[in-house]
């Protein structure tokens, strides 16, 4: 708490009040192609612009494609040499999310890093057009579904260029505030004892869950690509539209714990291209630097468990 309130720096040289662009200085990325969620508004869209800024190719995958034209246009004109393309991407539908892999994947592109951004928070209760709550459905599932349809693609890459694979998942701190038992298996769908604070907690816990099993996979295979989780600290963005009001009255009371957007997204741009993380894998991070989750975001067999799950929503809205 002391370093988040002063800013001091970590083991890593970084710290709460550390930049996107502070944290990626003098780092040459001409060679990499980056998918990002949500990247057009945001922290995203920071994360966009940086990664531009570095040389990256980004690919911004956006459920609204004329705010991610825009959000092109305003990167390109702050940087003329800026690579940057634009695919539709909804992640509350696992068929827009197969519409979009097959459209990069068409495009012949290398893919050196997947930053799995996007994200609802706090909204009420609804299900999905798969017919799954859409905090989970957004936040996790369509993230998780993405990131399987394109692990092939980030596999070929990292072997055939030798260069290390990096996938980052957006979660929050707000992954210990949970149902009990963290997943509520059995009844995901259930209305009546929804809570929308609850239901967001579950989505952040099942982010790291997901980062944390995927890795422990590659790596017992091998492969040559790192994945983990961050925190980006609060900032107030688009994503707190349900609850602006609440979250204006805690900003007020919380002032010197919350972050602008270059701060915001400078854990995630840290994670993605920083050389000192090569072959750190499975670790979550705050601020830049190392940091220890809840219980329940290290259970193995809770990691093991939603990985099944998630395959078997997937494979039942498929049949349906």
């Amino acid at each position: 708490m002391f370093r988040l309130i002063t800013g001091i720096p970590g083991p890593s040289g970084f710290g709460s009040a550390s930049t996107a662009e502070q944290v990626t200085q003098g780092i040459d990325a001409t060679a990499l192609t980056a998918i990002i969620t949500g990247g057009a508004s945001g922290i995203g869209l920071e994360t966009s612009r940086v990664l531009c800024k570095r040389n990256v190719h980004v690919i911004i995958g956006a459920r609204n494609m004329e705010a991610a034209n825009e959000a092109k246009q305003m990167i390109i004109k702050d940087n003329n040499k800026a690579r940057i393309d634009i695919i539709k991407l909804n992640l509350a539908s696992l068929k827009s999310v197969k519409a979009f892999a097959d459209h990069f994947i068409s495009l012949n592109l290398p893919l050196n890093i997947l930053i799995n951004n996007a994200g609802i928070m706090f909204c009420p209760y609804q299900l999905s057009e798969d017919g799954i709550e859409m905090q989970l459905a957004t936040n996790h599932l369509g993230h998780f579904y993405l990131t399987s349809l394109l692990l092939d693609k980030m596999k070929e890459t990292a072997k055939s260029t030798g260069i290390e694979g990096r996938i980052v998942n957006l979660s929050s701190v707000a992954h210990i505030h949970t149902y009990y038992r963290g997943i509520r298996f059995h009844k995901i769908n259930e209305k009546s004892s929804y809570s929308d604070k609850k239901a967001y907690g579950q989505s952040k816990l099942a982010n790291i869950l997901h980062a944390n099993e995927l890795s422990r996979r590659l790596q017992a295979e091998g492969a040559n690509i790192t994945v983990n989780s961050v925190h980006p600290g609060l900032i107030m963005t688009n994503l707190f539209k349900y609850a602006a009001i609440s979250m204006r009255i805690l900003k007020f009371f919380s002032c010197i714990l919350w972050k602008n957007v270059p701060q915001g997204a400078a854990t995630t741009c840290y994670v993605a291209l920083h050389p000192k993380l090569k072959g750190v894998s499975g670790k979550y991070f705050v601020d830049c630097n190392e940091s220890a989750p809840s219980r329940l975001a290290t259970d193995e067999a809770l990691a093991k468990k939603l990985w099944d799950f998630s395959n078997k929503l997937i494979n039942a809205a498929q049949t349906t």
